[in-house]
């Protein structure tokens, strides 16, 4: 089973290159983060066209998730139960036995920021209902932009900015991974400097100048099915592209 994930940064701009690589790569299930668009605007009959049905949680302008399959998916959640928020960031599906989270996680701007506590108390709301999707569901995988690089390794040597590698933003990555989850990447010898996200600007994916905040973290009952994780820079290569790259985990199942 290929489960991958990818931040397209608007899914208008991007269909092209998600109907290119779907055809190219066959995922069981692709998680889609920022599609930046209402449902009613969502391209379900192009993507149908292509082979996969999807579930999708979306807004105008901002954030929106999605999950594409080529196979039937079932008990779909959307946003964070009991947590108010009308920010559209996450959507959940069960597709071929493994509960599956798409997951768009707060920016948080800058630490110490409203949009930092924010980010603190989605992550904190998360955490607590995953704990229960665990118990319900044994085999399950959280995939999405975490905008967390959660280890110094994770992020290129000179950045300089304490968003994203901050220790209360390290520390809440952290408490997912104490409730069992893996991350998946880190489970294989991975290259140095390995990253998922480059700005656009100052050539950026040029010179690897990035961070890898692009995360599949996979149940215990999973873990030991893992067999590869990937970061796919190809499409970052594109014109027009997503400032980030889709990250591939392939699972013995």
């Amino acid at each position: 089973m290929k489960i991958a994930t990818w931040n397209v940064n608007s899914l208008k701009v991007r269909l092209p290159h998600v109907l290119d690589w779907l055809a190219a790569n066959r995922p069981d299930a692709l998680c889609l983060q920022e599609l930046k668009m209402e449902d009613k605007a969502f391209p379900a009959a192009e993507l149908e066209a292509a082979g996969y049905r999807a579930v999708y949680n979306g807004q105008k302008t901002y954030n929106g998730v999605a999950i594409l399959s080529p196979h039937a998916s079932g008990e779909t959640t959307r946003d964070i139960p009991g947590f108010a928020d009308e920010q559209k960031r996450i959507i959940a599906a069960t597709i071929g036995g493994v509960r599956i989270v798409s997951a768009y996680f707060p920016n948080g701007q800058a630490v110490g920021s409203d949009k930092f506590e924010y980010k603190l108390r989605w992550l904190a709301a998360l955490t607590e209902w995953l704990r229960d999707e665990m118990k319900a569901h044994e085999r399950l995988v959280l995939a999405g932009d975490f905008n967390i690089a959660p280890e110094d390794r994770d992020a290129h040597p000179d950045w300089k900015e304490e968003i994203h590698v901050s220790p209360p933003e390290r520390a809440a990555f952290a408490a997912l991974t104490e409730l069992g989850l893996a991350d998946a990447y880190r489970l294989f010898d991975q290259p140095e400097k390995s990253y998922s996200w480059w700005d656009y600007r100052m050539g950026a994916f040029r010179r690897n100048f990035g961070l890898r905040i692009d995360h599949i973290l996979v149940s215990p009952a999973l873990r030991e099915n893992c067999r590869a994780c990937t970061i796919d820079k190809t499409p970052r290569k594109l014109e027009r592209p997503s400032d980030h790259a889709p990250v591939v985990v392939e699972l013995a199942l």
